[in-house]
C-alpha cells in the first residue's frame, strides 16, 4: 500500500559495494611508464599483479594513444622511444592473458587504507563505466606501488582564461590523443625541456609556431656539466628536438615570459617580455605577438594526494616542489609503500622506467625473497645518473620569486572559485594569512574542483612561501554515496 504524502517514506537501503577478490601481491596505481614497467617486471618475477590506472589505455600521459576511431596508422610518430611501451605493454597483455595481472582502466584510486585485521592494504576506487555512469571497486594487496605521475604547474598572467590559452602538456595530449592542434598559430612558452619537445611536435603536425618562450636561460645547466656528460642520450633528445626547431623555423627566446595574454572571445595575441635573473620583467621590453593559442606551462608537480593521505614523508626538490622521500629500494617511509617515477622528483619517462624496474624487484624479494634479476646493479647506476640530471633539471628551471611581478591584483589565480590575485594579497597583508592554508581559509583559493593543482604554487608563492605539504583523506572529490559502502575496517 503506498504511503500518504504525509507520512515519511523509507529511506532506500544502499546497495552494498562488493567484497574484494582475493589479495594481490601487487596493487600498482597508475599504468604510466614507472607503474607499466613495475606490473610487468613484478610479474616477470612471479609477482599477481593488479594494476589500476585512470586512462582507458597504458601508457598514461607520456605515452597517450589517439582515439581507436581516429585510424592512426603510426601513432608512434607522436612519440619518442615508443618501442620502450611498445614492448612492456605487449607482455603486460601476455600476463594478463597468463592470468598474472590483472588490468583494472578507468579505475580512479581516492584512498589506500591498510586493514588493522589482515594487515593487507585496501584501495577504494571508482570504475566509470561506458556510458559515464560510477560505481565503488575494492582491491587487497599485499603491497602498494604508487606510479601516479605528475600534472602541469601553471603560474598565472592576465589573460590565461581566455579560450585557446592551454597547457602545454595539454596541447601535447591535444594532438597525440586526438591528433588535433589547438590553433594554426601557437605560441610555447613557460619553462623546462617540455617545451621544446611540445613545440617540435606542434610545428611537425602542421601549426606555425611563432616562438618557443623560456623564461630561464640554458646556460644554467653548464653548472652541472657532469651531469650532462653522463647522460649523452638527454643531450642528443635535445639536439633532436632543437633541429625540428631549426627546420620549422621557430625562434627560441630564453629569459622571456608571456606576461599578458589579449582577445575577446579567444586569445588574439601575447605580450613577450625579457625577465631579469629573478624572473621580473624588464621595463620597456614588451612585445606583442599575434597567435591563436597559447601553450605554455612551467614543469611539472609530482601527483602525491594518495601517499600523503597514507603518511609518506616529502621532500623539498631543486625546483621548490614537492616529492616523496625514497629509499635506495624505492621504499615510502610507510611499511607497504612504495613509489616509482615522477613522485620521487620529475625525471622523466626513461627515469620512471628504471625505477618501476627496481621497486619490483624489491618488493619480489621482501614479498617471497625471489632473487634479485640480474642487471640490477646497470638499473641503479642508470637510476643514479638519471637522477643527477633530473636535478639539474630541476635547478635550471626553478621559477624565479619574480614572477608575481606579472600579476595585476584583477588577475584570477585560483580558476575554480574565481579568487583574483588581489583578494590573497589583502589576506596576506590585512587579515594576517602568512601561508597558503591560511590564504585558503580566508579566500577560498584551492578549495574548488581541482582541490588546488591548479593554483597551488601560485597561492603559496603570493603568500610568502613554498607550497606546503597537503595531507588529506582523499585525493579526489567522492560522492557520499560511495563512501557510506566503506566496509568498518575501511573507516
Amino acid at each position: 500500500m503506498p504511503t500518504s504524502p504525509s507520512e515519511p517514506s523509507e529511506p532506500p537501503e544502499l546497495s552494498k559495494a562488493p567484497e574484494p577478490p582475493d589479495p594481490s601481491d601487487l596493487a600498482v596505481v597508475g599504468a604510466g611508464p614507472a607503474g607499466l614497467a613495475a606490473a610487468v617486471a613484478a610479474a616477470d618475477l612471479g609477482l599477481s599483479v593488479t594494476v589500476l590506472d585512470a586512462g582507458e589505455r597504458p601508457g598514461g600521459q607520456f605515452y597517450r594513444h589517439p582515439a581507436p576511431g581516429l585510424g592512426a596508422a603510426r601513432p608512434e610518430a607522436l612519440h619518442h622511444d615508443w618501442e620502450a611501451f611498445a614492448t612492456r605493454a605487449s607482455r603486460l597483455e601476455a600476463h594478463r592473458r597468463a592470468g598474472r595481472v590483472t588490468h583494472l582502466a578507468a579505475h580512479h584510486v581516492w584512498t589506500v587504507v591498510r586493514d588493522a585485521a589482515t594487515g593487507e592494504w585496501l584501495l577504494h576506487a571508482v570504475a566509470s563505466g561506458p556510458g559515464g555512469e560510477e560505481s565503488p571497486v575494492a582491491v587487497r594487496a599485499r603491497a602498494v606501488l604508487l606510479a601516479t605521475g605528475a600534472y602541469e604547474r601553471q603560474l598565472p598572467f592576465p589573460g590565461w582564461t581566455l579560450p585557446g590559452v592551454v597547457g602545454a602538456g595539454g596541447a601535447q595530449a591535444m594532438l597525440k590523443s586526438g591528433l588535433v592542434l589547438p590553433g594554426q598559430r601557437v605560441v610555447v612558452a613557460g619553462s623546462g625541456p617540455l617545451l621544446l619537445a611540445v613545440a617540435a611536435s606542434l610545428a611537425a603536425a602542421g601549426a606555425t609556431v611563432p616562438a618557443v618562450v623560456e623564461a630561464s636561460a640554458y646556460t644554467s645547466y653548464a653548472r652541472e656539466l657532469p651531469a650532462l656528460v653522463r647522460n649523452p642520450g638527454k643531450l642528443g633528445e635535445g639536439a633532436l628536438y632543437g633541429g625540428g626547431l631549426l627546420r620549422h623555423r621557430v625562434r627560441l627566446l630564453t629569459r622571456h615570459a608571456v606576461t599578458a595574454a589579449h582577445g575577446t572571445g579567444r586569445v588574439e595575441a601575447v605580450t613577450v617580455s625579457r625577465l631579469d635573473r629573478d624572473w621580473r620583467p624588464v621595463p620597456g621590453s614588451e612585445r606583442r605577438m599575434p597567435c591563436d593559442a597559447l601553450a605554455v606551462g612551467h614543469g611539472l608537480v609530482p601527483q602525491l594526494e594518495l601517499a600523503t593521505g597514507l603518511g609518506c614523508a616529502t621532500r623539498r626538490t631543486a625546483d621548490d616542489t614537492l616529492a616523496l622521500e625514497l629509499d635506495p629500494a624505492q621504499r615510502t617511509s610507510v611499511p607497504g609503500i612504495w613509489a616509482a617515477g615522477e613522485t620521487g622528483g620529475i625525471g622523466g619517462a626513461q627515469l620512471a622506467l628504471t625505477e618501476g624496474e627496481l621497486a619490483a624487484a624489491a618488493i619480489a624479494y621482501e614479498l617471497h625473497g625471489t632473487r634479485r634479476p640480474r642487471g640490477i646493479a646497470a638499473l641503479v647506476r642508470r637510476r643514479a645518473r638519471l637522477r643527477r640530471f633530473a636535478g639539474a633539471m630541476a635547478a635550471a628551471h626553478r621559477p624565479g620569486d619574480g614572477w608575481t611581478g606579472w600579476l595585476d591584483d584583477a588577475t584570477l589565480v585560483c580558476r575554480c572559485e574565481e579568487v583574483p590575485a588581489g583578494r590573497v594579497r589583502e589576506a596576506v597583508a590585512d587579515l594576517g594569512a602568512y601561508d597558503a592554508r591560511s590564504v585558503k581559509l580566508l579566500t577560498r583559493a584551492g578549495m574548488g574542483w581541482c582541490q588546488g593543482r591548479m593554483c597551488g604554487q601560485a597561492v603559496a608563492c603570493l603568500a610568502g612561501g613554498a607550497p606546503a605539504e597537503d595531507r588529506r583523506p582523499l585525493s579526489c572529490p567522492v560522492e557520499l554515496g560511495h563512501l557510506a559502502q566503506l566496509p568498518p575496517s575501511a573507516s
